[in-house]
């Protein structure tokens, strides 16, 4: 009898198995036909029209391209730029992500949101707050006839307020969850504070480091809103680099060099932080951050708290409020009410009409983001996930890195024949967005994923339940959560891509950030106004939906 049970089960378990197999092959052929199709294909096919004469390859045209003293200029600024940003970033916001990790205070949770906000706002609305600020006409211009607009210091202000969050919440994340006896026990030996916290804690918070390091190089080097606001003429990194050479002076050849650069730089910046994140992952013990919290103690905490408190105010929410009182300017909502007419020039319909067309467009981004990457996520937490899926894992963070003008002009030469013939539907703007949305739903499910305990999924196929029935009765219910927080990451990053939908949006379907920049290009103070109005509108819907995924977020979900 015991024979006959023990037969029936190893039974059970190989067609489990046989099961599990073609179930991993059908969730992960999904996402990579969705990347090969819209991302490898339309990157590959402008790379070719640049780099291909009459069927052969021109390779040569990469050394001549690197040739150029203002394209080796064009290399240097975007690396010298993204280093002094990340070296920035880091000097600043490790205090904070200090006191978020290691102090509790009464409204913790709300500045934690506000500190975010920066992160998820579009790159346009960025540019135009910091423009607001330091710029011509600009609070600093005002009080103090001081312009930063011309300089690299607007640049490198732009992207430390974009990015502190990365390092608060990537760092922070994990120095709460450090054991502080360990330091304290150091001390009690007679090391001095900073001598216990550079051989203790400091080891330990390197893979943090080194990762939101490495993540806040990779959105510098790939920077393009916010220089081309801010840097004009003067300074132009890679990506303004690669817009400026396709849409201005039709050198494909040139843009397809500089994308295949580019493309190799952002390689190898994903697998140095896929290398740190592994070492997160696996070098150290971890407790409860609820316990390593507690209130400041003594007059240098409570100095560091409002140092810091100080730092949000100034670097964070002062560019933000400069741009709401400028959009303010004109009398009874001047700027506002201008929105809703429409002028035949920048615009065939009312600028209002962006706000619809955007909403619109994310929701359908999120919705293709979220299957994509939820498929994704499934298929990587497999314990049976072979080297194909494990590397597809790195493959899926490639388009935050990737150009994304290379990606929408990309989709108007790739997606122009049948069957694909793309360019006058509109669902071209949802899937260029939705490229960007997926790395944020993998990174956000994952963890939670991950964590879920896979004798829970095999006894219920042992029982005969089918793996769509084991995902719907054993995993939905324990990332419910991290799904719709996913989906809200989702909807803001769709909600604010402007590299390539400012391509592929049509005149009469402009999106917010698009919208704002054509705005921008045009002489004015109307202009000017509007393009303000669209921010702060803009600017608050992004906060909306953050603060709404502060309030489902648990400590499970992942950080980004």
């Amino acid at each position: 009898m015991d024979l006959a049970r023990t037969e029936v089960t190893e039974a059970a378990v190989r067609k489990d198995r046989r099961r599990g197999s073609a179930a991993r092959f059908g969730l992960i052929a999904v996402p990579v036909a969705f990347f090969a199709v819209f991302f490898a294909y339309p990157v590959a096919a402008i790379v070719a029209r640049g780099l291909e004469v009459d069927g052969v390859w021109q390779f040569g045209r990469i050394g001549e391209v690197l040739a150029q003293s203002d394209v080796r200029h064009v290399l240097w600024f975007t690396t010298w730029q993204a280093i002094v940003s990340t070296a920035l970033t880091l000097l600043i916001a490790l205090p904070g992500a200090y006191v978020f990790a290691r102090f509790d205070f009464r409204g913790k949770q709300v500045l934690r949101a506000v500190v975010t906000v920066p992160f998820v706002l579009p790159t346009v609305v960025v540019g135009t707050a910091f423009l607001a600020l330091v710029g011509r006409g600009g609070l600093l211009d005002e009080l103090w006839g001081v312009r930063l607009d011309t300089t690299v210091w607007a640049i490198l202000l732009a992207h430390v307020f974009f990015n502190y969050a990365v390092v608060v919440r990537t760092v922070g994340g994990l120095w709460a969850q450090l054991d502080p006896r360990q330091e304290e026990a150091a001390r009690m030996l007679g090391a001095s504070p900073l001598r216990a916290w550079r051989q203790v804690t400091l080891p330990a918070l390197a893979p943090a480091v080194a990762a939101a390091a490495l993540m806040v190089f990779l959105f510098t080097f790939t920077s393009f809103g916010v220089v081309q606001i801010l840097g004009g003429p003067t300074f132009s990194t890679l990506e303004v680099e690669i817009y400026r050479q396709t849409s201005e002076i039709f050198d494909l050849s040139t843009a397809a060099v500089l994308t295949l650069i580019q493309f190799v730089a952002v390689g190898a910046i994903l697998a140095l932080h896929a290398w740190t994140v592994r070492r997160r992952e696996t070098a150290l013990r971890l407790v409860d951050p609820s316990v390593t919290a507690r209130r400041p103690r003594g007059t240098g905490q409570w100095a560091l708290l409002g140092g810091v408190l100080v730092t949000v105010v100034v670097l964070l929410l002062l560019p933000l409020a400069v741009l709401v009182e400028r959009s303010l300017d004109a009398p009874g909502f001047g700027y506002y009410r201008a929105l809703t007419r429409v002028d035949g020039g920048v615009f065939l319909v009312a600028p209002i009409e962006a706000i619809g067309n955007s909403l619109s467009y994310a929701v359908a981004a999120t919705l293709i983001a979220v299957v994509i990457g939820g498929l994704a996520s499934v298929a990587l937490t497999r314990r049976d996930a072979g080297r194909f899926v494990r590397g597809f894992d790195a493959l899926l963070m490639l388009p935050l890195g990737v150009s994304a003008v290379t990606v929408g002009f990309g989709f108007l030469i790739a997606l122009d024949e049948p069957p694909l013939d793309l360019r006058s539907s509109w669902i071209l703007v949802p899937l260029a967005q939705a490229l960007v949305g997926v790395p944020f739903v993998v990174r956000t499910m994952l963890p939670v994923l991950r964590a879920v305990d896979v004798r829970l999924r095999e006894a219920a196929s042992v029982l005969g339940a089918s793996p769509w029935r084991v995902w719907r009765e054993v995993d939905l219910p324990m990332v419910r959560r991290a799904l719709l927080i996913a989906a809200g990451f989702a909807f803001a990053v769709s909600l604010g891509e402007f590299g390539a939908t400012v391509f592929i949006a049509r005149p009469d379907n402009p999106t917010l950030p698009v919208a704002v920049a054509r705005l921008l290009g045009r002489p004015g103070e109307v202009n000017y106004g509007q393009a303000m109005a669209l921010s702060t509108i803009l600017m608050v819907v992004c906060a909306v939906a953050l603060l709404v995924l502060e309030r489902l977020r648990t400590d499970r979900t992942g950080e980004f």
